[in-house]
């Protein structure tokens, strides 16, 4: 990952993805991720952000397992929250935790499957859309990997990449099949325009997917 191209995005607070309550796709499909009893729930978020769906799904009665390579974005997630995180020290980075979250901060690459712990799903709407084609294939082995083919929940954008650079990119879903296809089975839950076009620049549609695994 280029380190430095996204510390230097939340120093500067160039970071517009966020929003003030639960993405609204994530609510409307959240029963594909949480199931019929979230507080059994433990869901994965990658390339967390300080995004406000975590607080939503906490609200809901899940536990968070979440990676982020910024300091800054996990600090002010915690204070949005109005949580006082314990902080550890590990090889890999450091650890922020409080009751049923717990964030992890540093390079997603040097997780394992034993630093995350059994999760029941991945909700992914900041990773994929985030990454340049090149590490895709790359990142999505090592979540597979590390989640031990845990079901995901993914939204992403399409759009036509010759008329604004990302990120975000445009993840369409043959490219969502390329990644995952071999592992899970991929259903698509929605297509829908994005209102106000993305960062009011380009027409754009929302997409969401749900991963199941094939055995």
């Amino acid at each position: 990952m280029e380190h430095s191209f996204w510390h230097s995005k939340w120093q500067k607070s160039e970071i517009g993805f966020h929003e003030p309550t639960g993405n609204a796709l994530l609510v409307k499909h959240a029963q594909h991720l949480l199931g019929t009893t979230p507080n059994s729930a433990r869901i994965f978020v990658p390339l967390c952000g300080k995004t406000r769906d975590i607080a939503w799904l906490l609200s809901q009665g899940a536990s968070v397992v979440g990676a982020e390579l910024s300091e800054v974005a996990v600090t002010q997630l915690f204070e949005e929250l109005g949580e006082a995180p314990s902080i550890s020290q590990t090889p890999t980075g450091k650890i922020f935790h409080k009751e049923n979250l717990t964030v992890f901060v540093g390079d997603i690459f040097k997780l394992t499957a034993n630093d995350i712990g059994a999760v029941t799903g991945v909700y992914d709407r900041a990773a994929l859309v985030a990454l340049p084609d090149a590490m895709r294939s790359l990142y999505a082995s090592h979540i597979v990997e590390t989640t031990e083919s845990a079901p995901q929940l993914i939204v992403s954008f399409e759009y036509d990449q010759s008329r604004m650079p990302g990120p975000p990119f445009s993840v369409n879903e043959a490219t969502v099949e390329s990644l995952y296809g071999d592992t899970y089975v991929i259903t698509r839950l929605e297509r829908s325009v994005l209102e106000g076009k993305l960062k009011g620049k380009v027409d754009a549609d929302n997409l969401v997917f749900h991963l199941k695994g094939n055995s």
